[in-house]
């Protein structure tokens, strides 16, 4: 018998539901060149945590589809980064002079795309917000040093792409991968051109990341969010002296995309149960991870690479059991109320605006300010009541297209010229109404003046 390609030595398929199948790289015998191979990341006990993880916080709760993790979300965004990469690359070497081979960017593409996620916690966001925050960090922090820490030796020693492999010599620096992940400056590191240029499309306003969690999310919790064209927006885009670039052919498309993504930010990850949800998880949250973890991460990576949903949602469920000490059987049976969704907030006022019509100040406010103003206004009698707010504005950036101000560079061939523009600016042309400002409260008892204040507040009385 004739001796297989080599190809199939080199590369695994494994199967998606969004592109059907996904390459990566294994190593061994007749596998790719270096001692290591995207396999190695895939299989290591970092990435196989974010199985365990869900995509979705607590939005699993209300769809019941949603069991998707982490983990599938990271393969989506590795393959989506490295079809762009390949497409971007003769524009990025053409504009930067320095620029490695084909292989080696496309790689480090994939990578950061594989491991953007590393760093979550048990459900995701609000982990960052109800834990992190206590220590000024966020997941793209811990994932940083798991990527120059940990995992460093498995992403220095890769020396292939599924294209090809690496030319000789090349390596990929993982302080490169650990830059690409987050907005937020390296301490000490200043990027090559070529790597500063192509950051935009990890971390962009229309990302590998958030071009694969669109229509993913969208089919997984069987929400139709529209049309995404995403190969069109790759087809488009180009590296040019100023950056990530979109012609204008494409800008019809990527107003697509922003709908659909907006659309499921209202539908699904700021659905109004998941938000009652996240209200109730708020009281329970924090105490429960410091008696599970009781630090910093950082500090303590051994016990956080064991946290996952898995290992909380059976802690607790022991401790509802009644087993633990008097506070944990206290946090048990909190929790045991969250995941039978007896939830004891009500919705009782949502505030709408459009795009174009955001009240002044609204998208800086915050929910204690927002909750401030309330008490303000509501009668003497009436400003100790017991209520809770909600502010789309201050969500978190994975999960809030109307914070975003990132500028968006647009091409326009019959003019030959470059034009910046916000995301926020993209919305203005959009024909859609969103929900920015929510009250929630035990009961109705005083929903007509919370509603009364809530207008004056909004400027809709």
């Amino acid at each position: 018998m004739a001796e297989a390609p080599a190809e199939y030595s080199r590369v695994n398929l494994s199967s998606d539901p969004i592109y059907r199948y996904l390459r990566i790289t294994k190593g061994g015998p007749g596998g790719v060149a270096g001692d290591s191979s995207e396999q190695d990341l895939v299989d290591s006990a970092w990435m196989q945590r974010l199985r365990r993880i869900h995509q979705l916080q607590s939005a699993w709760w209300v769809f019941a589809t949603a069991e998707h993790s982490r983990f599938q979300h990271a393969l989506g965004a590795m393959h989506l980064a490295g079809e762009w990469t390949r497409h971007l690359y003769p524009s990025l070497s053409a504009s930067c002079a320095e620029t490695p081979s084909a292989p080696l960017v496309e790689e480090t593409m994939r990578v950061a795309g594989l491991l953007h996620d590393v760093g979550h916690g048990p459900f995701g966001h609000f982990f960052d917000e109800n834990y992190l925050d206590t220590w000024g960090i966020d997941h793209e922090v811990i994932g940083r040093a798991l990527i120059t820490g940990e995992l460093a030796g498995h992403i220095g020693s890769l020396g292939a792409s599924p294209s090809a492999d690496f030319e000789a010599g090349e390596r990929i620096d993982p302080r490169w991968v650990a830059y690409l992940i987050s907005s937020a400056e390296l301490d000490g590191f200043k990027p090559p051109s070529w790597l500063a240029a192509l950051k935009p499309a990890l971390v962009g306003a229309y990302s590998a990341d958030n071009m694969d969690y669109v229509p993913r999310d969208s089919y997984i919790c069987g929400v139709a969010a529209g049309p995404v064209d995403v190969q069109r927006i790759i087809h488009y885009s180009f590296i040019s002296e100023r950056g990530l670039t979109l012609h204008s052919h494409a800008a019809e498309a990527l107003y697509m995309f922003l709908n659909a993504r907006l659309y499921l930010y209202h539908q699904v990850y700021f659905h109004r149960t998941v938000r009652r949800i996240d209200l109730q998880l708020r009281e329970v949250f924090r105490p429960t991870l410091e008696t599970m973890l009781g630090g910093n991460p950082l500090t303590r990576l051994d016990r956080y690479q064991v946290l996952t949903e898995w290992s909380l949602l059976s802690e607790v469920s022991r401790w509802g059991l009644g087993q633990g000490d008097a506070r944990q059987r206290e946090l048990g049976a909190a929790w045991a109320d969250v995941v039978a969704r007896k939830l004891k907030w009500k919705l009782i006022y949502q505030g709408h605006t459009d795009a174009r019509d955001i009240p002044s100040g609204a998208l800086s406010v915050t929910r204690e300010q927002f909750a401030e103003q309330l008490r303000q206004r509501l009668p003497k009698n009436l400003r100790d009541i017991v209520f809770e707010v909600d502010v789309a504005a201050q969500e978190s950036r994975a999960f809030n297209p109307m914070t975003e101000t990132a500028d968006i560079l647009l091409y326009d061939p019959l003019e030959n010229r470059y034009q910046q523009s916000r995301v926020l600016d993209l919305f203005k042309r959009l024909p859609v109404r969103m929900a920015l400002f929510r009250i929630f409260a035990h009961d109705e008892t005083h929903r007509a003046d919370l509603i009364h204040a809530a207008n004056e507040v909004l400027g809709l009385a």
